[in-house]
């Protein structure tokens, strides 16, 4: 009898044994006859860094910027007839002198100032640069509508836009517009060059998109306008034409003379738009 039942017991561990072996003890947090789960943190997702992209550019901002003096260089002759004449608008996109006015922009706004870039389609000025003739309105018209509807739900309480202008070049009766360089009939025997960046700035309310008045168009300025030097123009000495014109893309020394007369110009002029006293029209 002793033996039965010393055999009874050994079979009856080997019994528990299998068992735990079997169905092991739940993990903590686990009820009986569930397996537990181990949680593992999730890593942030691409999605989740472009999204944090967008929002940063979007929301409240003091001022946004629109730069469009559009991507192009002219290389301009003039002749000693109107037969000598020519001008090539040449692109100039790896220059990068739009993103070089935003980031004057911001030099001059300061680090306190929010300071937005606004896109736009490429031919959202034609408009304004190429208006159909007519007897009424005004380019300035045109150029509030088209802030307006580029600026969007930007929410900016000022908007920037630099545009081209133009000049005269000296002596003549041909103008100069945006940005580029300029030889005459002569410049083969002196070898020089003129580059030239005539843009214009204009600030919109950002909600009622009312002009505001310009700093700098001022009785005094137009007076004395055709007395002081025009420093939206720079001699080049020792100047070679770019031949052809679409060579101009790849030229140096045009790209780095017209960045550094772009920004003299602009910080030079800046502050004064930048300015919060000016009134609207």
């Amino acid at each position: 009898m002793l033996r039965a039942l010393t055999m009874a017991l050994v079979l009856a561990g080997v019994a528990v044994d299998s068992w735990a072996q079997t169905n092991p003890m739940p993990a903590t947090g686990a009820e009986p006859g569930q397996t537990a789960v181990k949680h593992v943190a999730k890593k942030p997702t691409a999605k989740a860094g472009a999204k944090a992209i967008t929002s940063a550019q979007s929301g409240h901002c003091q001022i946004g910027v629109i730069p469009a003096v559009g991507g192009e260089f002219a290389v301009q002759n003039v002749g000693l007839t109107v037969f000598g004449n020519a001008l090539t608008q040449v692109p100039i996109e790896p220059w990068g002198l739009e993103d070089m006015i935003v980031a004057r922009v911001r030099a001059a706004a300061g680090a306190s100032t929010s300071v937005r870039r606004i896109p736009y389609a490429k031919d959202a000025f034609e408009a304004y640069y190429h208006p159909p003739r007519q007897l009424f309105g005004n380019s300035g018209d045109s150029l509030a509508a088209i802030v307006q509807q580029i600026s969007g739900s930007s929410d900016c309480e000022r908007y920037l836009v630099v545009t081209r202008s133009g000049g005269q070049y000296g002596g003549t009766n041909q103008t100069m517009e945006g940005i580029g360089v300029v030889t005459n009939w002569s410049s083969g025997a002196f070898k020089k060059g003129a580059l030239y960046t005539y843009i214009h700035i204009t600030v919109f309310d950002g909600h009622s998109f009312a002009r505001r008045k310009d700093p700098l168009d001022t009785v005094g300025a137009r007076l004395t306008a055709g007395l002081v030097k025009d420093d939206s123009i720079k001699t080049l000495d020792e100047f070679e034409p770019p031949s052809p014109p679409s060579a101009a893309v790849n030229d140096a020394r045009l790209r780095d003379a017209t960045r550094a007369l772009l920004t003299e110009r602009l910080d030079k002029i800046l502050p004064a738009y930048l300015n919060d006293a000016s009134e609207t029209q």
